[in-house]
């Protein structure tokens, strides 16, 4: 399956409904971004039980802002709605396999519990009154 565009519009849904969601933060000027866009489509058509979007952080300012992209190309990893992995630089396509690999064997009922019990530490949403 290529690779989705994702829009401020569309982001939430399209990551936020996948089980695993792999995000290419990208510009067209960016040259190892355009060295990375044929590794990540590879990867998109390799792996279809996962989603592949790209932000074109020209275009869609305001979503690149929100998740602080700073450099690019970022590549994140989000598995059930937790970013487990962001970090700029273009992969090379072991690497990438390497990643893919890994969010694949995070442990994500580990990941929740952890989460929660963070959020019920500093007070926030979901702590018992």
């Amino acid at each position: 399956m290529a690779a989705v565009e994702l829009t401020k519009d569309n982001f939430d849904e399209v990551v936020g409904g996948a089980d695993i969601a792999l995000v290419d933060f990208w510009a067209a000027w960016c040259g190892p971004c355009r060295q990375f866009a044929p590794v990540f489509e590879k990867a998109a058509e390799k792996h279809g039980d996962i989603v592949f979007g790209k932000v074109d952080t020209e275009a869609q300012q305001e979503l690149a802002a929100a998740f602080q992209i700073t450099s690019i190309p970022t590549l994140m990893a989000v598995r059930e709605k937790v970013v487990l992995y962001a970090q700029p630089g273009a992969l090379p396509a072991t690497a990438l396999e390497d990643l893919i690999a890994k969010v694949r064997e995070v442990d994500m009922a580990e990941v929740h519990r952890e989460a929660e019990a963070q959020r019920q530490a500093q007070g926030g949403p979901g702590t018992p009154a």
